[in-house]
């Protein structure tokens, strides 16, 4: 029997028992339609994770107090203002230092009240993270030597708290202290390590950062080396400044952007690795059901095998018949698992904050496994067809 007839006469059993068909697939359509839709939130957690550290510059160093081990939180003995004065005049000419002390508060503007982000940090800020000013300024250096209540919202803060509305000089109230707007940021599209989080941020004067959460420390410090050839040097320099002298030896963290991506990309490819085996075990379940129905349809069709074989067909044509009707069934689930997949994977994107990546390897793979699902578990199915006594088989009833 040739390739195609064998096609052919799959197609026709097939469609013979439509019902059976399609609970057949089921299985294959709900694993396949799994593992894109898996595939492509964790890909596109990884892009946007990636693509938000990336923003922060190629030259930039994030420095965090103690050693930083993989599972470990950094040590708590943190910076202070004078580490930032010292790195200022220590460092190579062209870099720049900046703060980050963070943490979560209640904004509230008349009877409007959101969730954000307080970021206490210094005037060298925005060219250190690349952050843009839409409207207003950033707060200046005398804003952080006084202490003054100034605030600059991102985008999205500005937009929670006063809708459309023109937020510059008008007051907003944290933890009880109000605080006048001065700026805001343009939007801020990615996540990313740290500081420049998506999200409702607020960012005020490290010092009055500090009044706000009660604190003397500083979590962490972003330097900016001028160029990225020197950015190894610039990291030995802040770490022999920050370690201290004789007897005050104190143990620092310099972070590199590529060991961010790194630690990061590990993480999430291995979080995309274990959602797909998870969305693989109901791709599996679907194979052993394509299984047992195929071993159901050769004895529901003893008799046809018989004839056949009593017509001159060979044990490898009545094989090849089952199997390609295996992979036929298959082939199908997987087409409309990945298109259910892709539609689901959009879907989700548009209606709620998780991203999703659709990637042309995930759709080929998804749909290689599904044709290898019909191969797997249809090769057995159809051994025993083509096995088959054709006088044994034509006496049965």
């Amino acid at each position: 029997m040739r390739f195609l007839e064998a096609v052919k006469v799959a197609l026709t059993a097939i469609t013979a028992n439509r019902l059976r068909s399609s609970l057949t697939v089921l299985g294959v359509v709900i694993g396949v339609m799994s593992v894109v839709l898996l595939v492509a939130v964790g890909t596109g957690a990884r892009d946007e994770v990636t693509e938000g550290i990336e923003s922060l510059g190629s030259n930039l160093l994030i420095v965090v107090p103690g050693e930083l081990q993989h599972g470990q939180a950094p040590g708590r003995r943190g910076f202070t203002l004078d580490d930032v004065d010292q790195l200022r005049r220590e460092l190579p000419p062209g870099s720049e230092v900046t703060t980050n002390l963070g943490g979560g508060e209640r904004v509230r503007v008349d009877g409007t009240e959101a969730a954000g982000t307080v970021v206490g940090t210094t005037p060298e800020y925005p060219q250190v993270t690349d952050l843009g000013i839409a409207r207003g300024q950033f707060f200046n250096e005398s804003d952080v030597t006084a202490s003054r209540r100034v605030a600059v919202l991102s985008a999205s803060a500005a937009t929670d708290l006063f809708g459309e509305g023109d937020p510059l000089a008008r007051q907003v109230t944290m933890g009880g202290l109000q605080f006048r707007v001065v700026g805001v940021t343009e939007e801020i599209q990615t996540a990313a390590f740290g500081p420049q989080a998506a999200g409702g941020q607020v960012f005020v004067p490290v010092t009055a950062a500090q009044r706000l959460f009660g604190l003397t420390q500083l979590d962490t410090l972003l330097v900016q080396a001028p160029d990225r050839d020197r950015l190894d040097a610039v990291g030995s320099e802040v770490e022999r400044i920050l370690s201290g002298g004789p007897g005050v030896e104190r143990e620092v963290s310099v972070i590199t952007q590529d060991e961010i991506l790194g630690v990061a990309g590990d993480i999430l490819d291995t979080l995309t690795l274990v959602l797909a085996a998870i969305a693989g075990i109901s791709l599996l379940v679907g194979g052993i059901g394509v299984s047992n129905i195929m071993l159901v349809s050769v004895t529901e069709r003893t008799r046809e095998v018989g004839l056949r074989k009593a017509l001159g067909a060979r044990t490898r044509d009545i094989t090849r018949q089952f199997l390609v009707e295996a992979v036929v069934l298959c082939g199908f689930g997987g087409v409309v698992g990945i298109g259910l997949g892709v539609s689901l994977a959009a879907l989700a994107e548009a209606i709620t904050p998780l991203p999703a990546t659709v990637t042309t390897w995930s759709v080929a793979t998804a749909f290689g496994v599904s044709v290898a699902v019909g191969v797997i578990f249809g090769t057995y199915p159809a051994r025993r067809a083509g096995r088959l006594d054709p006088v044994v088989a034509l006496r049965s009833e």
